[in-house]
């Protein structure tokens, strides 16, 4: 492990956006919601009403654009 690693600004940012996602779904859950149901409500219709406020998941949610979560998303699912 006496190799540095460099790791580009878009990597950080999708470990961040995968990371916010999976603390909204467990939110969601816990409210009693269906997270796939709000999520993809959320991103189709942009209305942040689809995101619980509880434990601040709507605000961690809208900080990224629907687009980059989106491409996230597809992202982090083809290379499973």
């Amino acid at each position: 492990m006496d190799q540095t690693k460099i790791y580009s600004a878009e990597e950080f940012q999708d470990a961040n956006i995968i990371s916010t996602l999976k603390e909204v779904v467990q939110v969601l859950e816990e409210r009693g919601y269906n997270p796939i149901n709000q999520i993809v409500g959320y991103l189709m219709s942009g209305d942040p009403g689809y995101i619980s406020s509880h434990k601040e998941a709507r605000n961690k949610i809208t900080k990224f654009d629907r687009t980059k979560l989106l491409e996230v998303l597809v992202r982090y699912f083809i290379n499973q």
